[in-house]
């Protein structure tokens, strides 16, 4: 059996570097963190700041200083809420949304080819063990200190 931690490294590594390489879009140069909030606000319905910093576990503040970056970039719209003017809702401008299918699109087009070195059997199997494996992350209630990680 593989070491297990070894090949969530390498793949780490793997996603990591992808996620710097395809995140130029035109001009707008997006980054890997910068790319999962904007794929998050695309995803969620009108989200506020903090439903996105908690889906992507990360404190408010670090989330605020990428919201503002995103903001100054005219690709995310930050809203009062009507019900609240505390929180704040977020959306996607115009030029977020093609930035966002720009990267689903990249994104889409590396799997595909990953995927095209496999059989059907085998891309099915691949699928459906990340499927399990997300899932069984999600369920787990041990959570990895950074003094480990």
């Amino acid at each position: 059996m593989e070491n297990k931690r070894e090949l969530f490294q390498v793949l780490t590594r793997r996603i990591g570097l992808l996620n710097k390489n395809c995140c130029s879009i035109g001009s707008v140069d997006i980054s890997a963190v910068q790319s999962h909030i904007i794929y998050e606000i695309d995803k969620q319905h009108a989200p506020s700041m903090q439903q996105v910093a908690d889906t992507l576990a990360m404190d408010i503040t670090t989330f605020s200083r990428q919201i503002q970056k995103l903001v100054k970039m005219e690709l995310v719209k930050k809203t009062p809420s009507e019900q609240d003017k505390r929180i704040y809702i977020l959306s996607l401008t115009v030029q977020g949304k093609f930035v966002a299918t720009s990267i689903d699109q990249s994104m889409n087009a590396y799997l595909d080819e990953v995927f095209s070195h496999m059989n059907e059997f085998e891309r099915e199997t691949v699928i459906r063990s990340l499927e399990l494996l997300n899932q069984a992350m999600k369920n787990s209630n041990v959570l990895c200190s950074s003094a480990l990680c």
